[in-house]
């Protein structure tokens, strides 16, 4: 049995790559891929995509059509090489609309129809507002299965699994980010990351409770995060990372384990609560506002360059 950790990892999670680079995913194998704007601009900008990319941008409508087709264009070849789901973000200008995020989501897997791609591979990603958590529970009655991104506070979690989505992000690293600028001299080193912490009771709370939503750790930023997290659902892991657990050889123990779920009988949560709960967790409103905000700086950097594509 190889000894180096990624293949350790693979035997009690699924590994998903957290990238659009084709090439990286060649070399991981990943089971999974999942993108989001950030990284379909940083896919966008790879030496021998420009040609293709301006003509994908003369021969949309308009730019948000240019968008959605370079989305689908990169997830269709990253479907060609993973044998599960691929991951496509709806706009996060849409996030707090739940009737233009189900028309979005609709005409994403309408394209990938086109491509050749069946809706069963496809996530449709979509941020962990109430308004997304609701259009989400109508894509899954629909039978569109959905990714709730930007998922840092537990009323958030509690929401997309009463909603019955497929899968949520946790997102580890963002929450050690808002946690460690806050207390910058704190140890937050394996166990006591907050990061960590919360997927754990994320998941314990999905296996006491027999809810079927996939916890998905992302966002990663060492790999100490996802070593302290393996046995969780998948993991989503930037090529970086990947390529470090690939080279570190040793033993890795399973972290979490559905025998440690709370079966406390959970309350549905509607939306006042959601709202209230939301308000008293600082972190989680604060670093899902940024993240909505970061996902539409990089969606406007990749406006700006299929606007040029097509006036070429």
């Amino acid at each position: 049995m190889a000894d180096d950790l990624l293949s350790q990892l693979r035997q009690m999670t699924t590994v998903v790559a957290d990238t659009g680079d084709i090439d990286a995913i060649r070399r991981f194998e990943p089971t999974d891929a999942t993108t989001n704007p950030s990284l379909i601009l940083q896919a966008a900008q790879l030496e021998g995509r420009r040609e293709r990319l301006a003509e994908i941008a003369r021969q949309a409508a308009d730019i948000d059509d240019a968008l959605d087709a370079v989305a689908v264009e990169i997830g269709s070849e990253i479907s060609s090489l993973v044998p599960g789901y691929v991951s496509t973000e709806v706009s996060a200008r849409l996030s707090f609309d739940t009737d233009a995020t189900l028309a979005r989501a609709r005409s994403l897997i309408e394209r990938y129809g086109r491509h050749g791609v069946g809706a069963e591979r496809i996530l449709i990603k979509v941020a962990a507002t109430w308004e997304g958590i609701r259009a989400a529970q109508q894509l899954e009655r629909e039978g569109i299965h959905t990714n709730l991104t930007l998922l840092f506070g537990f009323a958030q979690a509690q929401a997309c699994a009463d909603a019955g989505v497929t899968l949520v992000s946790p997102f580890v690293g963002r929450i050690l980010d808002w946690h460690r600028a806050r207390s910058p001299d704190a140890d937050f080193s394996g166990d006591n990351d907050p990061g960590v912490r919360s997927v754990k009771r994320i998941y314990e709370h999905y296996k006491g409770h027999g809810y079927n939503t996939i916890v998905m750790g992302a966002s990663f930023r060492n790999a100490g995060e996802i070593l302290a997290l393996a046995g969780c659902d998948r993991l989503t892991i930037s090529p970086a990372l990947l390529a470090e657990l690939a080279d570190t050889s040793g033993s890795l123990a399973r972290r979490l384990s559905a025998q440690d779920a709370e079966t406390r009988t959970p309350e549905p949560l509607h939306e006042p609560d959601y709202r209230w709960h939301m308000n008293e967790d600082a972190m989680a409103t604060d670093k899902l506002a940024e993240g909505i905000r970061k996902f539409m700086e990089d969606q406007r950097k990749l406006e700006v360059l299929l606007g040029e594509l097509r006036r070429e």
